[in-house]
């Protein structure tokens, strides 16, 4: 079995005790190549060692978060800029716009968010998208962009299926992680009316881990169990699910 984990932070400190056992464990498990997407400035550096560890298999992208959105984030661009001249990344991102924890920085959040979907169409490469307590902010800046779009995910999909179909219309695939698992999950409905060729997995670790490890350190391995639930949900095998989301990773980051 091949699958792909197109969102793991496997870099950050949570694994800084077992990081090269987490890998392997992922790797023996199927989970062949997990997508490293960036944060800030200052995860570039762990994000870029691990890569170097397991160049097969952790493939790193970059992009400015936009929780990592302050008054620096004019420097914070350019050095995502200087980065994309530098070396071979997979993705842009991880980018969007987040207003949960705090809207002091909504205007800025969108000024870098249009700059990193600019970048995308500029390097041709797919953008990763975080939308939380945001879909329809960033719907209109989709809008504003027309037809000319990236590639991309929407990581972590929190919409109901309705709000699916408009990601899928922009030409977006949907990353869908451990809370598909989770009880009374909206993603239950989302993930059964969606086809599958829209659909990539990923865990988001070390959050959000999957029944039963929830409320523990989540990690690549655990994709299995998405797949699984994926595959009950739409009750086909887990290979198929296998098979068809790993080649939709694959088209999506020229793997």
């Amino acid at each position: 079995m091949f699958l792909v984990d197109t969102h793991t932070h496997l870099y950050l400190k949570d694994y800084d005790n077992d990081r090269l056992e987490t890998v392997q464990r992922s790797i023996e498990a199927g989970i062949k190549i997990m997508i490293l997407p960036n944060i800030d400035a200052e995860s570039i550096e762990d994000m870029l060692h691990l890569s170097e560890q397991f160049p097969d298999n952790c493939l790193p992208t970059i992009g400015l978060h936009p929780t990592s959105v302050k008054e620096d984030y004019v420097s914070e661009l350019s050095i995502v800029e200087k980065e994309l001249q530098l070396r071979k990344y997979w993705a842009i991102g991880e980018t969007g716009i987040d207003l949960y924890w705090d809207k002091t920085f909504f205007k800025e959040q969108k000024i870098c968010f249009n700059r990193q979907l600019e970048w995308a169409l500029e390097y041709d490469l797919p953008i990763i998208i975080h939308a939380r307590n945001s879909l329809d902010e960033i719907f209109d800046i989709l809008d504003h962009f027309g037809k000319k779009l990236p590639k991309g995910i929407f990581h972590c999909f929190p919409g109901n299926v309705s709000e699916a179909m408009k990601a899928i219309e922009y030409g977006f695939c949907l990353g869908v992680g451990g809370v598909v698992t989770f009880k009374n999950s909206n993603l239950f409905d989302v993930v059964k009316h969606i086809p599958l060729r829209r659909i990539v997995l990923e865990t988001d670790a070390p959050y959000l881990a999957p029944v039963p490890f929830r409320g523990k350190r989540n990690e690549s391995a655990y994709v299995v169990r998405i797949a699984e639930k994926i595959a009950e949900i739409k009750n086909i095998s887990l290979g198929e699910v296998a098979r068809i989301t790993t080649e939709n990773a694959k088209q999506l980051f020229q793997l």
